[in-house]
């Protein structure tokens, strides 16, 4: 509880719901505990917060911003690679209770492990009364990021993006599928569609997969009118 009141410089009055929050499905299952004592309760209403909070902070800042430009920088924020990267900044992956196998297959680091318990933690923070103060903390950590997103959209989590919008049509997720690759292999080229369903909506080419996906949902987002500009 130290740890986490010197990280988000927030009291704990509550420390079972941080507890809580730190705590993996997984260790949950080991011990023998309830599903109210892992953080999956917790994630789905820290979710909410941060979109809420992120939102009134956009809205605030960009004021002459369609509801289009302020929903991009919000997908990119609240998505789990940048909640992931944050919360390994500010040294929250560590404080994740894992079940051995969990731990031994490397599973803090991941994004989605990260992201939901760093979510949950915004979600005992509500839960226990710091409502003011959590908005404080999250504008203050997470102003650099949106002011990095909106100066230059196309470094940042198109993927995310394209994600947010089809969910919120069909709750159907895009596909990204490599089409074909080119030039030597110390140089390799990848080359990526992503399809949506059944249906390719964006290609895009890298020279790394991740940057060739990324290229791809660019593309889908500007084909299908996302980022309030269609091809």
């Amino acid at each position: 509880m130290k740890a986490l009141e010197d990280i988000f410089g927030i009291k704990i009055d509550d420390a079972e719901l941080f507890k809580h929050a730190l705590t993996h499905p997984s260790y949950a299952q080991e011990n023998n505990l309830s599903m109210k004592e892992h953080y999956e309760r917790l994630e789905f209403l820290g979710d909410a917060v941060l979109k809420f909070t992120i939102s009134d902070i956009l809205y605030k800042k960009y004021p002459d911003y369609a509801e289009g430009e302020l929903s991009r920088i919000r997908s990119v924020i609240v998505s789990d690679s940048m909640l992931s990267k944050i919360s390994q900044k500010l040294g929250l992956s560590d404080l994740i209770h894992l079940a051995k196998h969990e731990e031994k297959q490397g599973c803090r680091k991941l994004e989605s492990v990260c992201a939901c318990s760093f979510e949950a933690l915004l979600g005992a923070y509500h839960l226990d009364g710091k409502i003011k103060e959590l908005s404080a903390f999250v504008e203050r950590v997470f102003m650099p990021y949106i002011e990095d997103v909106n100066n230059s959209p196309e470094r940042y989590n198109a993927k995310a993006v394209l994600q947010e919008y089809t969910q919120g049509l069909t709750k159907e997720r895009p596909i990204y599928t490599t089409v074909g690759t080119k030039g030597p292999e110390h140089n390799k080229i990848f080359n990526i569609e992503v399809s949506y369903q059944g249906e390719v909506v964006g290609v895009g080419e890298g020279r790394t997969k991740k940057d060739a996906e990324q290229m791809a949902a660019l593309d889908a987002c500007k084909r299908l009118g996302v980022l309030g500009c269609q091809k």
